[in-house]
């Protein structure tokens, strides 16, 4: 019997840090960072000529608003797409980064990490079309309101949305991969969906410019999630 814990002549500093490095190792391996960024950011290109095509403006009413650069006219806004397009088409999206994932691993001979990501995402997935359902219903049963909504709820709503519901669950990847780039890249992605850096530009896009509105935030959405796709599969490149 002997108290050596290290081979005969061994380092033990040399042991334990070939042993972080070995665990460090594997955790890149693990990461499907930019795959995931960039499904997301496909889907959320694919959802603005939907949205788009599938607007209902009312400019004699008022239930959702749109303010007008001239301050004076305000449009309720359906947009039917959202619940048509966003739930099935996140949940595929999410689907496919687990097959993606498994595959992957088991390619190394790694373990999977990926799988409270993906339930996250999707269970944030049926909040926000829980969440769209419950409007819808809660404006068919009240009276139209009459003046904006206040800040909260319009960063509640901006929250449980797909684009907010993307940001949520990526903190969640953040911490199952250990990777504190993604946590600060997804951060700065939340703080613009909530705090929307477009919503004071209203191009004259489609009918009282209501497609101004809107799009070049989601067009935004996706070149974020793109860019960041892209930069960390580039990140991941050099660290092989």
């Amino acid at each position: 019997m002997t108290t050596d814990a290290v081979p005969a002549g061994g380092d033990p500093r040399r042991l334990l840090s070939d042993v972080r490095a070995l665990a460090h190792r594997v955790r890149l391996d693990q990461r499907i960072t930019w795959v995931a960024l960039l499904v997301l950011a496909v889907v959320t290109f694919v959802a603005i000529p939907i949205d788009a095509y599938s607007l209902h403006a009312d400019c004699g009413s008022a239930a959702d608003w749109i303010t007008q650069p001239d301050g004076h006219q305000s449009c309720h806004i359906h947009r039917a797409g959202a619940l048509v397009y966003w739930p099935p088409a996140l949940l595929l999206a999410y689907g496919a980064i687990a097959v993606y994932a498994v595959r992957t691993a088991r390619a190394r001979g790694l373990g999977v990490r990926v799988l409270p990501y993906v339930l996250t995402g999707a269970a944030l997935t049926v909040v926000f079309a829980a969440a769209w359902l419950g409007w819808r219903a809660y404006l068919g049963s009240h009276p139209v309101p009459t003046e904006p909504f206040p800040y909260w709820v319009m960063l509640l709503d901006r929250l449980v949305a797909p684009a907010g519901t993307i940001g949520v669950a990526l903190l969640v990847l953040a911490r199952l991969e250990r990777n504190l780039p993604l946590l600060v890249f997804t951060l700065g992605y939340l703080v613009i969906v909530l705090v929307p850096v477009a919503a004071q530009w209203h191009p004259a896009w489609g009918y009282n410019s209501i497609l101004g509105g809107f799009l070049p935030q989601q067009i935004l959405n996706g070149v974020v999630l793109l860019a960041g796709a892209v930069g960390f599969a580039v990140a991941r490149r050099r660290q092989r």
